[in-house]
């Protein structure tokens, strides 16, 4: 931020503040001085760092505000804010001007104000000089008071000729794809539909809180001028900058985040200096439309909280003290809260730990103890971090290697693993090269390790089997700016089994079941013994997986427990195969992290071991090809046999013996009675009970 020392004297008082004193008061404030130079009318240049989330300090008040808040007891300072009375008006403002704001979702408040029959000429001195001293160009005294107020009130404003806009509209809407607009630098830019613009009726004449356009800016044959002063979504305004290489100081300010409650009185501020400096009648009222205005943001200080994370006996009077004198409202509710309205220029401010750190800050940091000794309290780890740990210990014992891979791949890797209504995001960087893309799966990174360890020949017992803990990005699109979806996800990958290249149908359906056991081992291990886990045969959400053998991935703590998606698991697909020149076909799961830790720690319940002998017995299904194995516990788990102790899957068989579109599905029921040895003549019942279910729900057939 450029100042000039002699310019934000203007709001202190007194104002006698000198470079050196600035540099101290500053720089304890957090914003060292990175240059100081004399400038030949006498004033002194100051570029003071100011860091991303203080947009208030854009400006000479803002930094005036600081210094006045953090001047020492002896040489005391207050802050002086400049005059915004305006006189009253001629006319109703509605009846020269037309104002519609169809995004107030990224313009929650645009303002206009209209004046008549002002002389565009040259500033006067003392204006002229104000910005040659922070290194601007004065142009004509209406501009440079827009200028002006930026510097001043870091409030970027910008005036139109009412005359050149077509039917007296002014309108905030997104640009039609590839509308013209030519800028205030003279250049013919085609907008794209994302751009946010301020048109007329016809077309449009700004890019909203970037630049101005040249159709209606302020010449020498202006009149009448409308003067606009707004805020708009800093993303929005980011993105328009970058897509069209524009750097402004409005841009700048407006991506660091403009307060809606201010405009009013810095629009009042910027009005009556343009009747200073160029005459005219201002109209009467402002129009006025956006979004519902925010409420004021209101934190509870604990000034006991305060004195222990500072290491220091603080006064109560001494913390309110440095809260007022950042502008912050206090009100004492008890010996212990302090209830604090955060000023509208303070968006930074939302958590009481911010509270305690401008506290700190106004009384000097230097001024926090330093302790030969530190007190620490040992504590165990957190439930999520115990359980990412269990998740590796467990994956480990099964043979898979951790990778860390790259988060950003190529398009064309990215294009498979996309999910349908998601986007993939691209850096607009040179540096990236051919992977400018935002992974939107974790699966890639770990496809382009398989291939590496192909390439190498490793071979490992079991063959080579990789996981990694990473996240992964698209974008949703719709009406506006995209939005962000960013996921923790857990990836797994492992070779299908077998003896040669090609792998038969035995084989790939042994890598499913082997990946399920995998997954099972997971599932018991965050949710217990008694985790119910459902593999649920899907349409994939991407091309990357196999749409033949895709399944979602369901998990319950118990059986009688809401079930919860936590993922999906299938062969990669074919084509992906081709792509990362994988000889073997490979079978793959993405389980969501956050999901899957939820049910952690889990719940076990020791039981006594049992005192009498249990029944099993073994049925042979032969089903129809579609019918999965859920379907088959859930007749089982729904009738409910007396006596039955537990249900597992045993073998699944395809052959010529159950013919086509078959197979044969074999299952194993153990009973047993807790009080005496169960009889078979108990048992048997049961049993040609659900095989009578079996033949009439499934259409089954008994294989014997």
């Amino acid at each position: 931020m450029d100042i000039s020392l002699r310019w934000i004297n203007q709001y202190l008082s007194p104002g006698n503040l000198t470079a050196d004193e600035a540099d101290e008061l500053l720089t304890a404030a957090g914003f060292p001085l990175e240059e100081v130079r004399q400038l030949g009318s006498g004033d002194t240049f100051l570029d003071v760092e100011v860091t991303s989330n203080r947009g208030d300090c854009l400006s000479h008040v803002g930094l005036a505000r600081e210094i006045a808040a953090s001047a020492s007891a002896s040489t005391p300072r207050r802050l002086k804010l400049p005059p915004s009375k305006l006189p009253r008006g001629h006319g109703p403002v509605a009846e020269q001007l037309t104002l519609r704001n169809t995004t107030p979702e990224v313009c929650p408040r645009f303002t206009a104000r209209v004046i008549k029959g002002v002389k565009v000429g040259p500033s006067p001195t003392w204006l002229a000089e104000r910005l040659e001293a922070v290194g601007q160009r004065p142009i004509n005294n209406i501009v440079d008071v827009t200028n002006y107020i930026t510097f001043e009130l870091g409030h970027p404003c910008h005036v139109f000729d009412l005359a050149r806009l077509a039917g007296q509209t002014l309108e905030i809407r997104y640009a039609r794809e590839n509308e013209p607009l030519t800028t205030l630098d003279a250049k013919a830019r085609k907008l794209r539909k994302t751009d946010l613009v301020v048109a007329d009726a016809e077309r449009a004449q700004s890019l909203a809180g970037v630049i101005g356009g040249q159709d209606s800016e302020v010449t020498g044959d202006t009149v009448d001028i409308v003067l606009e002063m707004a805020t708009w979504d800093p993303v929005t305004v980011r993105t328009a900058a970058r897509a069209h290489n524009i750097r402004t100081d409005a841009s700048y300010r407006f991506e660091r985040g403009v307060s809606p409650l201010e405009i009013p009185d810095a629009a009042a501020r910027a009005a009556a200096l343009i009747l200073e400096v160029a005459g005219g009648e201002l109209c009467d009222g402002m129009l006025d439309e956006g979004a519902p205005l925010p409420e004021p943001i209101t934190v509870d200080m604990r000034p006991s909280r305060c004195e222990k994370l500072l290491g220091d006996t603080i006064p109560v009077a001494e913390t309110i003290h440095a809260l007022r004198a950042l502008e912050i409202s206090v009100d004492q509710i008890d010996d212990d809260t302090l209830r604090c309205e955060i000023p509208p220029f303070r968006g930074d401010l939302t958590r009481e730990i911010d509270l305690i750190e401008e506290v700190a800050r106004t009384r000097g940091l230097d001024a926090v103890p330093v302790a030969e000794m530190l007190a620490l309290r040992i504590q165990p780890p957190q439930d999520e971090q115990r359980a990412l740990r269990e998740v590796g210990s467990v994956l480990t014992g099964l043979g898979f290697y951790e990778t860390v891979t790259f988060s950003f791949v190529s398009p064309a890797a990215a294009q498979p693993f996309t999910p349908e209504g998601l986007s993939a995001i691209n850096v607009d960087d040179d540096r990236r090269g051919a992977e400018p893309t935002l992974r939107p799966s974790v699966l890639p990174g770990l496809l382009a390790c398989r291939r590496a360890n192909q390439h190498a020949q490793a071979d490992p017992p079991g063959g080579v089997r990789l996981y990694e803990r990473s996240a992964a990005f698209a974008e949703k699109l719709g009406k506006g700016r995209p939005e962000t979806d960013e996921h923790r996800r857990l990836a797994l990958l492992m070779d299908v089994p077998g003896k040669s290249r090609k792998r038969s149908s035995d084989d790939l359906q042994t890598g499913v079941r082997q990946l399920r056991g995998v997954i099972e081992s997971l599932a018991r291990a965050m949710a217990g013994p008694d985790a119910r886990l459902d593999l649920e045969p899907d349409a994939p959400p991407h091309t990357g997986f196999d749409p033949g053998a895709c399944a979602r991935v369901m998990l319950a703590s118990g059986p009688d427990a809401p079930r919860r998606h936590i993922g999906w698991t299938g062969l990669i697909a074919p084509d992906v195969l081709k792509q990362y020149d994988l000889q073997i076909p490979v079978v793959a799961a993405e389980l969501e992290i956050d999901a899957l830790v939820h049910f952690y720690p889990p719940k076990s319940a020791v039981k006594p071991l049992a005192q009498f002998p249990s029944i099993e017995r073994d049925l042979s299904l032969v089903l129809d090809e579609r019918t999965g194995w859920a379907q088959v516990e859930k007749l089982v788990l729904d009738a409910s046999p007396d006596k039955m102790e537990s249900l597992a899957f045993v073998v699944v068989y395809r052959g010529e013996q159950v013919g086509k579109g078959k197979k044969s599905l074999t299952l194993r029921v153990r009973f047993r009675d807790d009080d005496r040895t169960l009889r078979h003549e108990e048992v048997d019942p049961q049993m040609d009970a659900l095989v009578e279910r079996f033949r009439k729900e499934l259409s089954a057939e008994i294989r014997v």
